[in-house]
């Protein structure tokens, strides 16, 4: 499932910026779809524009009943009815997604065989400071066993002993949801903590759910800013 809002408050219609040759909501779905891990791959979208895109490419899209606050949301609404056990959130505008770290967050649910994995993720490590400190970044904390602890906005460790070496990981926007994960994530209020931070995935810790993140070395670039594109487009060519 692909999340594509138009009006993205930091870059509004950003997944309709042209990235070689075509949207950049379509380079995603595309990258999606030559993964060949999915069973389905769909776009979920708020907007005529990109609904009407993705069909014009043959591709497989669904319009939301409604307006939704987050990615998450919008992908709960569109799993209701669907038979499915496992639904993994790819950003929109992630077009640079490889199969290989999907893999990985795929194979923690064929692991869990006592299904005690509420969600997966991935993370990424990063060492330069004007990333880590960057609020467009969001970082993640995680125990010895890889479980999320906490994610935010900030720098965190804070580096209050500078001799100690702590590793920083920037959060990638890619889910692997359990269905009733995403059901319940629709159904329960925004707490504090996710207010404050704008982060969805607060609100699965704030419930107690249990995310695990996996290591990947492939940042990709997310586009999240007119800056994020230029790069994007160098990338490209």
């Amino acid at each position: 499932m692909i999340p594509a809002r138009y009006q993205a408050s930091r870059f509004p219609a950003k997944l309709m910026q042209d990235l070689g040759g075509k949207p950049v909501i379509v380079r995603t779905y595309e990258a999606a779809v030559r993964t060949k891990l999915f069973d389905e791959v769909y776009v979920v979208t708020d907007s005529k524009i990109i609904f009407d895109t993705i069909s014009a490419i043959g591709g497989k899209v669904l319009m939301s009943k409604k307006e939704h606050e987050s990615g998450s949301d919008r992908i709960a609404e569109a799993v209701m009815d669907l038979d499915v056990d496992i639904a993994i959130n790819v950003q929109g505008d992630e077009p640079f997604i490889d199969g290989e770290s999907l893999k990985k967050v795929i194979e923690v649910f064929k692991n869990d065989t006592n299904e005690d994995i509420d969600l997966a993720s991935l993370m990424t490590p990063i060492t330069d400071w004007d990333e880590i400190t960057n609020p467009n970044t969001v970082k993640v904390i995680v125990d010895h066993q890889n479980f999320a602890l906490y994610f935010s906005r900030s720098p965190i460790p804070y580096p209050r002993d500078e001799n100690v070496d702590a590793k920083y990981y920037k959060h990638k926007g890619i889910y692997a949801f359990r269905k009733r994960a995403l059901l319940d994530f629709q159904r329960l209020p925004m707490l504090p903590l996710e207010a404050k931070e704008k982060i969805e995935a607060i609100r699965f810790l704030e419930y107690g759910k249990k995310i695990k993140m996996v290591e990947t070395h492939v940042s990709g670039i997310e586009i999240d800013t007119p800056e994020d594109l230029e790069r994007a487009q160098k990338a490209w060519r």
